[in-house]
C-alpha cells in the first residue's frame, strides 16, 4: 500500500467523543486505569509513552528487534486495536496495521502523516524496470530520523490524550514541552556536528535516510531503495562503486535489523570500512533508546564523513 494513497486521518473530532466527565481520572479501558495506548512501531511508541508518563499504558505492534516494514499481526492484536483509546500509526507504512484499522475503526488514532510533508522515495535507479517501479513506496516513510519533524507528532498526541482524558491535560502539556525540547536540541547537536565536514556523501544499505540528509545538507546514496529487502542490481552496485571512489567514501553503513551481507562484500571489494547506522525503527538493544542510538549515529557520521 503506497503512503500517496492513504485513507483521510481516522481522528475523531472532539464533537464526536461520548466523553462524560463524572470525576474519574481517566477515561480508558485499561485495567489499570491508565490510558491504553497502541503505537505501530517503535518511534511513535517513544512518543506516546513521553508525552502520556504514568498516566499511559503503551504497547507496540512491532516487537522489539523486529523490523516493523513488513509486520504480519495476530488476531488479538487486531483486536487490541479496535479496543484500544488510543492508536498511534503512520499510514501507509505498515499495510497489516492500515488493514486493522480500516476493519475495526477505533474511535481515537493519530496519524503521523498529517502533521509532516512526507518527501519523495528516492529509488530513480536506471536499472528498474516500470513493474519493480510499482513495487516500491512512493513516497519516503521514514521521517522520525529529522528530528524537527517529531514535534508535531508530539503536539497531536497530547492533544488527543487530552481528549481522552482531561484530568491529565496539564500532566500531557508538560511532557509534550519537554520532549520538544530533547528533539530540538537533537536537532542542534547534529547541526553543529555535522556543520564541518570534509565528505557530505555516506552510502548506505538501502535510503532510509533521506530525512536526516535533507534536514543537514548531506547526500544520501542507497545501494537498495527503501525496500531494505531489495537486492539490488548489478548496475546500481557499479553506480555505487562510482560514487565511492568519485566523493572518496571511507565507510558503508549497514542497519543492526537487516542482514549486513551486501553492504560488507562490496565494502570489502573497495577496500573500506563498515559502521552501522541505525534508522531507529526499532529496539535491537534494549539498553538503548531513540536519543541514545540518534546520538551514536551522529558520532559514525562524524568519523565517516572526517567531520571537525
Amino acid at each position: 500500500m503506497s503512503i500517496a494513497s492513504r485513507r483521510p486521518a481516522l481522528l475523531a473530532p472532539l464533537a464526536a467523543l461520548p466523553l462524560i466527565l463524572t470525576g474519574c481520572t481517566s477515561a480508558s479501558g485499561a485495567d489499570d486505569g491508565t490510558v491504553d495506548v497502541m503505537a505501530s512501531f517503535y518511534p511513535l511508541q517513544v512518543v506516546a509513552e513521553q508525552v502520556g508518563g504514568d498516566r499511559v499504558s503503551v504497547s507496540s505492534l512491532t516487537p522489539p528487534g523486529a523490523e516493523p516494514h513488513d509486520v504480519e499481526l495476530s488476531p488479538a492484536q487486531v483486536a487490541h486495536i479496535g479496543g484500544a483509546d488510543l492508536v498511534v500509526t503512520l499510514s501507509g507504512f505498515q499495510p497489516a496495521v492500515d488493514d486493522a484499522l480500516a476493519e475495526t475503526a477505533p474511535e481515537h488514532v493519530v496519524d503521523a502523516a498529517d502533521g509532516t510533508t512526507l518527501l519523495p522515495a528516492e529509488h530513480a535507479h536506471e536499472d528498474e524496470t516500470a513493474e519493480e517501479h510499482d513495487e516500491h513506496e512512493d513516497l519516503d516513510p521514514h521521517f522520525w530520523l529529522d528530528p524537527t519533524r517529531m514535534p508535531s507528532v508530539v503536539d497531536a498526541v497530547a492533544a488527543t490524550l487530552t481528549e481522552i482524558d482531561p484530568e491529565g491535560a496539564d500532566t500531557f502539556a508538560a511532557n509534550a514541552a519537554a520532549l520538544t525540547q530533547r528533539f530540538q536540541d537533537l536537532d542542534a547537536q547534529y547541526a553543529a556536528g555535522l556543520n564541518q565536514c570534509a565528505v557530505r556523501t555516506f552510502v548506505t544499505s538501502h535510503e532510509a535516510f533521506g530525512y536526516l540528509a535533507d534536514r543537514y545538507d548531506l547526500e544520501q546514496v542507497g545501494i537498495s531503495g527503501i525496500d531494505p529487502e531489495a537486492e539490488p542490481s548489478p548496475a546500481r552496485l557499479a553506480a555505487v562503486e562510482a560514487i565511492v571512489r568519485d566523493e572518496d567514501v571511507s565507510t558503508i553503513f549497514f542497519e543492526s535489523l537487516v542482514s549486513p551481507k551486501v553492504a560488507e562484500t562490496l565494502a570489502a571489494d573497495l577496500g573500506i570500512s563498515t559502521a552501522v547506522l541505525d534508522p531507529i525503527e526499532g529496539l535491537a538493544d534494549p539498553d538503548a533508546d531513540y536519543f541514545s542510538i540518534a546520538t551514536a549515529n551522529l558520532e559514525v557520521l562524524r568519523v565517516a564523513l572526517s567531520c571537525s
